[in-house]
């Protein structure tokens, strides 16, 4: 199974909250504790970012060279064209 980046960062922030809880609850949470789960998260959101960012360059230039170094494809057939009944009463309204 494969996990969405938002879902990793909502992991990560989720652990961040427990962490806190639990420095709270043993009376050691203090100013630097926050600060230090805050950058964590920070950190791990950049790296998604790129991660994304990179992937998404990455799949876009395979398609680019992709479509540089494939053969035109051959030309399909001529689409079917319908006629649309005349309307009631003739001429075309203006």
């Amino acid at each position: 199974m494969r996990n969405s980046p938002q879902d990793r960062l909502a992991d990560v922030a989720a652990a961040a909250v427990e962490v806190a809880v639990e420095s709270a609850a043993a009376g050691t949470y203090t100013g630097g504790v926050g600060r230090a789960l805050s950058a964590v998260i920070a950190k791990v959101g950049a790296r998604i970012i790129l991660d994304a960012e990179l992937r998404g360059f990455s799949s876009g230039w395979q398609e680019a060279v992709a479509a540089l170094t494939a053969e035109p494809p051959a030309p399909a057939a001529a689409a079917p064209v319908f006629r649309m009944p005349a309307r009631p009463g003739g001429a075309e309204r203006t």
